[in-house]
């Protein structure tokens, strides 16, 4: 009995830690494309994440802000404000590549796709 509970702690603890290791993490820097009503653009967002806490900051046309979000998966909300106004981006995400849509405080909304670099 000692011999098959030690076998079922065993395989336990490789299952969590083959799951810890296909998590997606997008710490790091990356490069958006967006798409939207108002025109296009290229900001840059460099990332932490910490389990489901995601900060950093935003650096693009609108300016630069700090950045917070959740990636609960591989579905991922960031936000941040510029001069009072809400900017949020939700969609899909692996460890080096995001796409989704974009809302620029309901003045314009559209798509973006991103890249780690």
């Amino acid at each position: 009995m000692k011999a098959f509970c030690s076998l079922f702690l065993i395989l336990l603890l490789v299952g969590f830690s083959a799951k810890a290791q296909n998590a997606i993490d997008v710490t790091g820097s990356w490069t958006m494309q967006v798409q939207t009503d108002a025109g296009s653009g290229s900001p840059a967002f460099v990332l932490k994440q910490e389990g489901e806490k995601i900060t950093g900051t935003y650096t693009g046309q609108l300016g630069e802000s700090p950045v917070t979000g959740t990636l609960k998966g591989n579905v991922i909300h960031l936000e941040f404000n510029i001069q009072g106004n809400l900017i949020t981006y939700d969609g899909t995400t692996t460890s080096t590549e995001m796409e989704g849509k974009v809302n620029l405080a309901e003045m314009a909304t559209g798509t973006f796709k991103g890249k780690k670099k």
